[in-house]
């Protein structure tokens, strides 16, 4: 997963140390600095909050376009939205669930959940299939409606 240069970039251009970001999302100093060096993986929650801090897309941060920021753009994920997408996106790319949840390594049961908007899908499988199929983070997470690909 490549957000760790990114976010140290964006830190560093506000001029901001780890421990002042650690405090702002309510981490200790040595929990931001993992993510930063990608030991730990960022629940997509928290990235969603410093992408809203640093005024980003998800997509930016994750290092699939160079554009920072999209128009009309939502600050919250809408997990029901988010839902509706991820399954729109498996039938049209005609993944059954058991199809999607193996290539994610994932069961079965986590799908149907992030499919029903009981629950946002995890950071990395989230990366998986945007990397994958090169569909936007911040389109499946509901918080814009173009572009829904990125080129």
């Amino acid at each position: 997963m490549i957000y760790k240069e990114r976010l140290k970039q964006l830190r560093e251009e506000k001029e901001l140390k780890q421990h002042e970001l650690a405090n702002f999302l309510g981490f200790h100093v040595n929990g931001y600095g993992q993510f930063e060096r990608k030991t730990t993986l960022l629940p997509i929650k928290h990235l969603n909050t410093l992408s809203n801090f640093f005024e980003v897309s998800l997509d930016y941060l994750f290092n699939f376009t160079n554009i920072r920021q999209y128009k009309n753009i939502n600050s919250k994920i809408n997990s029901e939205l988010s839902g509706k997408r991820l399954k729109e996106f498996r039938r049209d790319n005609n993944l059954t669930q058991e199809k999607l949840a193996k290539f994610l390594n994932t069961t079965h049961t986590n799908l149907v959940g992030y499919e029903k908007g009981s629950y946002i899908i995890a950071t990395p499988y989230l990366y998986m299939i945007c990397k994958k199929y090169n569909i936007s983070a911040d389109y499946l997470l509901g918080k814009i409606d173009e572009p829904k690909y990125l080129k």
